[in-house]
């Protein structure tokens, strides 16, 4: 029997019915299932599968109920795998999440029929060091944002390129963006809309002091590293905008290409454009 790992959303009641519905769904298509905590919570069901562990399972399809946060949790869980994501919007813009509700158990059947598309998504590696080592490191789908607290004071931040000094320089904070997570914090910073098959990442200052320090879009192979010079008061580190660490003075940020990916499964393929004329109404006056 073949098996898929379900992922929702918190706090929307009509996952009840929704996962019922579907739950149905894939009986009758021989699938079994596998729930992570929040969906085991809208049917009462004691078997949920802490998210971490949902990949240990193997499940043949990844099925996310949500919007682009809950996507980009499951493409982390899921990133060091081949699973496809079908990422299901519920909420209220979703670049990632294009395929609406009623759209799942047609591109449910796509799937199961072998005419599905997969958009492959390329990752970013991100590793924090201390003193000479390596603290954390993570692979994401969106970006890694630099930024400071909650004191109107800016940070000081230094930044190379492939070894190179770029700048020393005082902002809010930085951000470092894969292709997919250009249209996320970095298109709100007013840095650069980049298509997702293009190999490259974005290097974004938020709200520099220096007017004339622009966004830098550089090759993916290019290795991009924070070096935090000046805190003024809590400077975080925060991963796809969910998971945060505290830095401290010192703290250096490395950014490189992932070895992984992720895979979207799409009903149909879906251009960039599409997306940004439906949900930023591009053309409409």
């Amino acid at each position: 029997m073949l098996l898929a790992a379900i992922i929702s959303k918190p706090q929307k009641p009509e996952l009840a019915v929704i996962l019922r519905d579907l739950f149905a769904w894939l009986e009758v298509h021989d699938y079994g299932y596998i729930l992570d905590p929040v969906s085991a919570a809208y049917v009462d069901s004691a078997a949920g599968i802490e998210r971490g562990e949902l990949a240990d399972h193997e499940p043949n399809l990844v099925i996310v109920l949500g919007g682009d946060g809950t996507l980009l949790s499951a493409a982390r869980v899921f990133a060091r795998t081949t699973t496809p994501i079908l990422s299901v919007n519920l909420g209220s813009l979703g670049f990632l999440t294009e395929i609406p509700l009623s759209d799942l158990y047609g591109t449910l059947q796509a799937w199961c029929d072998h005419s599905a598309s997969i958009d492959t998504r390329a990752m970013m590696h991100a590793e924090l060091s201390r003193d000479g080592v390596v603290l954390q490191e993570w692979d994401v789908l969106n970006d890694v944002v630099i930024a400071k607290g909650t004191i109107a004071r800016m940070a000081d931040f230094t930044v190379e390129i492939d070894a190179q000094l770029v700048a020393t320089f005082r902002a809010d904070g930085i951000i470092v963006a894969t292709p997919t997570g250009s249209t996320a914090y970095n298109l709100a910073a007013n840095g650069p809309i980049v298509m997702p098959n293009v190999a490259a990442t974005v290097v974004t200052p938020i709200c520099p002091h220096l007017l004339t320090l622009r966004p830098i879009v550089v090759p993916s192979s290019s290795t991009v590293c924070v070096h935090v010079v000046g805190v003024p008061n809590e400077t975080y580190l925060t991963v796809d905008g969910q998971e945060a660490v505290e830095l401290r003075l010192g703290d250096s940020v490395q950014c490189h290409q992932s070895e992984y990916s992720v895979r979207l499964l799409r009903h149909q393929p879906n251009g960039l454009f599409n997306v940004l004329r439906s949900k930023l109404k591009w053309g409409e006056r």
